[in-house]
């Protein structure tokens, strides 16, 4: 297909390009930017008038809830979300049912995923066997099947040893391990411990739940060279044991979720389960910290954390909700709201879900090779287009995903949000466009 994107502002933070210019796309590649070349007759056009042309965005954290919880969401239902959010890449975490330890599984995903069309899918391959932590997976055979590194999901893994050995695994092939820091023995609460969860009767998860796996992950990590991406950092504590590691140069990345960048325990209220999150919710100095972390880059990367969960599973007491939220199609507006409070500018808070994101993955994108992440001539055609004039908000049905339940709902939050997604292309074929008047 040959489609035109016209009279928009473009703007590729990895590269610094900020101009009014049109985006030529032809055979999925982006053929020309800054006018159609000759001879170039376009079979669709996008008017982006007022509107910015940007890299498709890439979110490190999105569950699917497939195999195994079709009752909760749908693979095609939450890749169309991912894509009305801009989202054109979507690394999953093997905490399916079965978990994504058999290379079988995780190709069958791929494979239904590509059928879908609407979003690149890289799955991670469970570290451990049945995510039991108890026997390695063959991480060979799971890389070959296509998964992008290895990781517990949120069930950590009570064997150090059994660590120590996964991550030197890990660096003599060249696999990134995806960790979660949180400590077996203290995260069984179900909020920040604090004075509300203490008012609230809640069993409280202390900041040293994060930061005693912290401790281990980053010794462990010295003593192998393995390279670790650290997944939904949650607490000022964390981000000090995080930049401390970086300086001492050792191959640690990390990631913060859109939860924990805008929320924090106070935003429970009367036990509202839609806030029933892991990691949970702390306190506004670690909110402050993690958002001054992410925007001097100690912190790699903004995700959305998305985990669609049912009315069954949500609609009970809070200590009782199962955590998780609705979030890949707010990824965008709320990065585009962490920026301005943060007084950043566009690019820089653009390059925190495009081009750092990619970077966390590293030689995981070969496929896209050094496009992704990117606008550039020559490069995959994976474009989000927005218009960031609107301000909108969250609700119920205002949201793609099966999943309903979001803390980010204007009715407990009050908070609206920056910029609307017009259009979404994938290899050159739009597979998102906003109806007329949305």
């Amino acid at each position: 297909m040959r489609l035109l994107i016209e009279h928009g502002r473009v703007i590729d933070p990895a590269s610094g390009r900020d101009e009014r210019a049109d985006v030529a796309i032809a055979a999925g590649r982006i053929v020309r930017i800054g006018g159609a070349p000759d001879g170039f007759a376009a079979e669709r056009r996008i008017d982006a008038s007022g509107c910015i042309v940007m890299p498709g965005l890439v979110d490190l954290a999105v569950r699917l809830r497939e195999p195994g919880h079709e009752h909760e969401a749908m693979l095609e239902s939450e890749l169309k979300a991912a894509a009305a959010g801009g989202v054109t890449s979507v690394v999953c975490p093997p905490d399916t049912d079965p978990p994504l330890d058999e290379p079988g599984l995780v190709e069958m995903l791929k494979f239904r995923a590509r059928r879908q069309s609407s979003c690149r899918l890289f799955p991670l391959g469970a570290l451990t066997r049945g995510l039991h932590g108890e026997a390695l997976t063959e991480m060979a055979h799971l890389s070959e099947a296509g998964c992008v590194g290895f990781s517990q999901a949120d069930r950590p893994v009570r064997d150090t040893g059994l660590l120590l050995r996964a991550l030197q695994y890990a660096a003599t092939f060249g696999h990134a391990v995806w960790l979660r820091p949180a400590d077996a023995w203290l995260s069984s609460g179900v909020a920040a411990s604090g004075p509300v969860a203490t008012r609230l009767g809640l069993a409280g998860v202390p900041v040293a739940a994060e930061t005693v796996a912290l401790h281990t992950i980053v010794e462990l990590v010295r003593a192998t060279g393995a390279r670790v991406h650290l997944c939904r950092l949650s607490s000022a504590a964390g981000v000090e044991l995080l930049r401390r590691a970086k300086a001492d140069g050792l191959p640690v990345s990390a990631d913060v979720s859109v939860q924990s960048l805008h929320l924090t325990d106070v935003d429970i209220g009367y036990f509202n389960a839609d806030m029933r999150l892991t990691p949970p919710l702390r306190q506004q100095a670690d909110r402050d910290a993690l958002r001054a972390a992410l925007a001097d880059g100690t912190i790699d990367a903004l995700v959305s954390d998305h985990n669609p969960v049912d009315d069954d599973a949500k609609n009970l007491p809070f200590a009782e909700a199962e955590p998780g939220a609705s979030a890949v199609e707010l990824l965008l507006s709320l990065a585009l709201k962490w920026g301005h409070d943060s007084g950043l500018d566009l690019a820089r808070t653009l390059a925190r879900v495009t081009c750092d994101p990619v970077r966390v993955l590293g030689p995981a994108l070969r496929t896209l090779a050094a496009s992704a992440g990117r606008l550039v001539e020559g490069g995959v055609a994976d474009v989000c287009v927005y218009d960031p004039a609107p301000v909108w908000r969250v609700t119920r049905e205002a949201l793609t995903s099966q999943g309903k339940h979001t803390p980010f709902d204007f009715a407990a939050t009050g908070m609206a949000l920056p910029g609307r997604v017009r259009a979404t292309v994938l290899a050159g074929t739009p597979s998102f466009e906003a109806p007329p008047g949305a």
